[in-house]
């Protein structure tokens, strides 16, 4: 099974709590009135979409169906469907471009930060890089044992220390060992957020670290966000976006939520692209994020 036939099932709930039934109001409205939009409306919310998105999507339809002179409900799926890509915004790739480059990953515990860096390590792998993992969450025996079963399945090396090391130590050990051997660093970080100047003053020294051994280094700092907590994960995203430069976010576990929606709003309201999602546990259900196919497995038949 190809990763858009994945995509397709990972979105089911969502498909079912808001797109399945666009086709139920099209069908059952025979003009576009308030009411249709209402109905709209509705769903968008229900999906997860978030009321400030929610808003600028319908003020785009009326005024498109206005330009267009629309009347016919079974046309306005395909100017969503224009408007839906649009507030997504482009794909954006890593920017991986250095030899070696660096992945900080951050995010609280539980949104399936230790899994996503196997398998982004697992993918990167499949596209021919070397990569080494550093176990900078040292507080937790648990996620340094976890982090290095998902390094075995993908065939990466991990570096670690003892539980309660200092993370920018391992850090330190983990680039000079990127440095002779490695394409790309993935950097695993203490997942917490209780206490917001510990996790800025730990970010910021083991950013000191990469920038003085690696001064020249292509550098991502990517937020894994569980897709499950909808609205909720923005507001956590724009905690950490005020204690670290974000430049992509990971979306995890698509494929148990009906909350998909969250996707097409998460970059118009934090400004950060959306560069990985997740609909699976394999180490393969982790793939860089197409807005263009997102929005088509939305609309698509599931077999």
């Amino acid at each position: 099974m190809n990763f858009f036939e994945k995509l397709k099932q990972g979105l089911v709930k969502t498909k079912n709590a808001f797109f399945g039934k666009i086709d139920d109001i099209c069908k059952s409205f025979v003009r576009i009135d308030e009411d249709f939009f209402e109905e709209l409306e509705e769903l968008l919310l229900t999906a997860d979409v978030g009321v400030e998105t929610t808003e600028y999507i319908l003020d785009a339809l009326r005024e498109r169906v206005k330009d267009t002179r629309t009347t016919e409900p079974e046309k306005v799926k395909e100017l969503l469907t224009q408007i839906l890509l649009e507030t997504i915004g482009e794909a954006q790739d890593l920017r991986l471009n250095t030899t070696p480059s660096v992945i900080l990953v951050i995010g609280v515990n539980g949104v399936g930060k230790t899994t996503s860096i196997g398998k982004i390590a697992a993918e990167l792998k499949s596209r021919g890089k070397r990569v080494v993992v550093a176990a900078a969450d040292t507080f937790r025996a648990a996620a340094v044992e976890q982090l290095a079963v998902w390094c075995e399945r993908a065939g990466v090396s991990l570096v670690k220390q003892e539980t309660g090391a200092d993370p920018a130590s391992v850090v330190y050990d983990a680039v000079q060992s990127a440095k002779s051997r490695a394409d790309v660093l993935i950097v695993d970080t203490a997942g917490r957020l209780h206490n917001k100047k510990n996790l800025m003053d730990e970010l910021a020294k083991i950013n000191r670290v990469i920038r003085r051994e690696l001064p020249e280094a292509d550098m991502e700092t990517l937020l894994v966000l569980d897709a499950a907590t909808g609205q909720n994960g923005i507001l956590q995203a724009k905690e950490f976006k005020n204690a670290a430069n974000i430049t992509g976010l990971i979306l995890t576990k698509l494929d148990g939520t009906a909350k998909g929606g969250v996707a097409i709003s998460v970059n118009r309201e934090l400004g950060i692209p959306v560069k990985f999602i997740g609909v699976g546990e394999q180490i393969d259900d982790m793939k860089p994020f197409v807005p263009s196919e997102f929005v088509q497995a939305l609309f698509t038949e599931t077999v």
